[in-house]
């Protein structure tokens, strides 16, 4: 599987996942660069708690990092358990347009912050780019 086949399945599956982007998600060909922290929520009975976007609970279980570099997306982290636990969802997270790599446009979760994007970079030993 390619990093964007991976990246879509991220984004298009059934789990819960928050993007923070430095930029607009496209994923289509001759999109500009962009990095993509992509946050797994933990599934549970309290997942839909009373927060807004339906994210009540907000245990991260896993952490992606998928950036796109002069028009070749690559996997640049993850990690999963204890390591993810570590990082946190902003409490500012909303609806996201994303535009998948057909042109098909779909709704997630997530915030374009590229403050928050190096941070986290950062935080995972990323250097920064993108």
């Amino acid at each position: 599987m390619t990093p964007l086949e991976e990246l879509v399945s991220h984004l298009s599956g059934s789990s819960r996942a928050v993007v923070i982007s430095n930029r607009d998600v496209d994923l289509r060909p001759g999109a500009e660069d962009n990095r993509l922290i992509i946050l797994k929520i933990g599934e549970g009975s309290l997942a839909a708690g009373g927060r807004g976007g339906g994210f009540g609970e907000r245990k991260v279980t896993a952490v992606l990092c998928f950036e796109l570099s002069r028009g070749e997306w690559a996997k640049r982290f993850e990690a999963q358990g204890e390591e993810a636990s570590g990082f946190e969802v902003p409490y500012y997270v909303s609806r996201l347009p994303l535009v998948l790599a057909d042109g098909a446009e779909a709704m997630g979760y997530g915030v374009v912050d590229p403050a928050l994007v190096a941070e986290m970079s950062a935080k995972s030993g990323i250097s920064s780019s993108a």
